[in-house]
């Protein structure tokens, strides 16, 4: 069971929770999750959003670009250290993040891909817009801190077209 909520009701949790860390879901051949500690939850062009970034060599950011999709997933409470350890270190290349994390997904309300119940706090997502990062915009500190090996970013604006908490 799902209750649906108002985004801006929990906003405070979201913002709170992301720098301890989220997940990212995506679905394409097969569901992938990674840990974001990154992102922006607001509105665009009259829509409510949530953006993220991935790292060009993320599996998750092939998977983002087939589907055009997305879905975050907030814990209420805690962040679990198994799942923060698969999803933040692992790819979902090279493993079964699902199996691995003891991960219980539970299909979308309005997308393909999946929420996971252990975090119950979802958004679905639909990418409006996405955008590389130009490196040559970025002041110099950061992208010697950031980007010394030219791993950069794609930011991912999503529209927020379902918003739930998993019961």
């Amino acid at each position: 069971m799902k209750q649906k909520i108002n985004v801006n009701d929990y906003a405070d949790l979201i913002t709170a929770m992301l720098p301890k860390g989220v997940l990212l879901n995506t679905q394409g051949e097969k569901f992938n999750s990674m840990v974001i500690g990154w992102g922006h939850l607001g509105t665009l062009w009259g829509k409510s959003t949530f953006v993220v970034y991935v790292r060009q060599s993320r599996y998750t950011k092939k998977l983002i670009d087939e589907a055009k999709e997305f879905s975050v997933s907030v814990p209420l409470k805690e962040i679990d250290p198994k799942i923060f350890k698969i999803c933040g270190t692992m790819s979902g290349r090279d493993i079964d993040k699902v199996r691995e994390a003891g991960l219980t997904l539970v299909d979308g309300e309005t997308i393909r891909t999946p929420a996971v119940k252990e975090y119950p706090l979802t958004l679905e997502c639909k990418v409006l817009y996405q955008q590389d990062q130009d490196l040559g915009k970025i002041p110099e500190e950061i992208v010697n801190r950031m980007y010394a090996d030219g791993d950069f970013h794609t930011m991912y604006v999503g529209e927020i077209v379902d918003a739930y908490i998993i019961q």
